[in-house]
């Protein structure tokens, strides 16, 4: 006798779980927000290195501007 699953239905063990997806969402968030908190502080206390990464001030500040929740 075969068991298989019902057609459409998935492999649950192959699927991240939901609270493995929040925690690498908020792990990314935070990524992002410091990120962005470590190109503020730069900007201001060294500003030639933006130039040296080949940003403008304008790319820089649209960066800092974001939410952390976007991309």
């Amino acid at each position: 006798m075969s068991h298989s699953l019902p057609a459409g239905s998935a492999d649950v063990s192959n699927r991240p779980s939901s609270l493995t997806v929040l925690r690498n969402t908020i792990t990314i968030w935070d990524k992002r927000q410091r990120f962005r908190w470590d190109l503020a502080q730069k900007s201001k206390a060294n500003p030639h290195l933006i130039d040296d990464i080949g940003l403008t001030t304008q790319q820089v500040e649209a960066e800092i501007a974001k939410p952390f929740w976007q991309v």
